[in-house]
């Protein structure tokens, strides 16, 4: 029997998470609790209106739109935190490349462990992913514990097997003010990703800045969870941009 996957919701033509038009499945189950995240929904392993399915029901669902999927589009895998279901990715991953779809994982890496037992659950879904989308919350190990729950030693070094190993990543970062936009700390991430292309010139494809927004905030009072950034402003246009010179350019 395959591994069921728990599946919170799709999205059937997604334009931002990966190349072209996507697929995307969004998991149930994440061991983060960032303090801007706009899908608490996905937190707990099961939730109201998730459901489950076998990988081949969930590609059988998603490749009746495979028509739609040009200019590199396919199926992309997010969350919660697609790594916390990883025997079901992996089968859904390889049905996909039987057919020739692209695939993308979207991550925050956190389960990453260099562990044998772990990665040798972890090595068949590598060798299946074209594109790793790695979000990075944070550089500085405390700023990341106070804003996510975690530590961030293991995330980085997901990054860096990543790209080691041949792998391809975009890698994304939520600009929060007054919470993830000091420069000295964006110069400091940006010096990692800088790291990380000395290692493999081809690894990091792009880097985005995602601005803060406060669209998941409804949610939070639906689940009767208190919104701890209650206040906080969209960055504004002019601190995007900066981020973007330091991160990007």
């Amino acid at each position: 029997m395959s591994t069921k996957g728990i599946i919170n919701s799709i999205e059937t033509f997604g334009a931002v998470d990966g190349p072209g038009v996507r697929y995307i499945l969004f998991l149930q189950g994440c061991p983060m609790r960032c303090l801007y995240c706009h899908n608490p929904e996905t937190w707990a392993k099961e939730a109201p209106g998730s459901y489950t399915a076998t990988p081949e029901e969930a590609f059988a669902a998603a490749y009746r739109y495979h028509h739609y999927w040009k200019n590199g589009g396919g199926i992309t895998v997010s969350g919660g935190e697609a790594l916390m279901q990883m025997e079901f990715v992996t089968e859904l991953f390889r049905l996909a490349k039987e057919k020739g779809v692209h695939t993308t994982l979207d991550t925050a890496g956190h389960p990453f462990t260099r562990e044998e037992t772990w990665l040798a659950c972890f090595r068949p879904l590598f060798d299946l992913t074209d594109l790793f989308l790695l979000d990075i919350k944070h550089i500085d190990p405390d700023k990341h514990r106070r804003l996510t729950g975690v530590g961030n030693e293991n995330i980085l070094d997901f990054a860096r097997y990543i790209t080691e190993h041949g792998g391809h990543m975009w890698i994304r970062h939520v600009l929060v003010p007054g919470y993830t936009d000091d420069e000295g700390d964006l110069s400091a991430l940006r010096a990692f990703i800088d790291s990380l292309r000395g290692i493999s010139p081809t690894a990091v494809e792009r880097v985005e800045v995602l601005p803060y927004h406060t669209l998941g905030v409804p949610k939070y009072e639906k689940l009767g969870i208190a919104y701890r950034l209650a206040g906080v402003p969209a960055p504004t246009a002019d601190a995007v941009e900066r981020a973007k010179k330091i991160l990007c350019e």
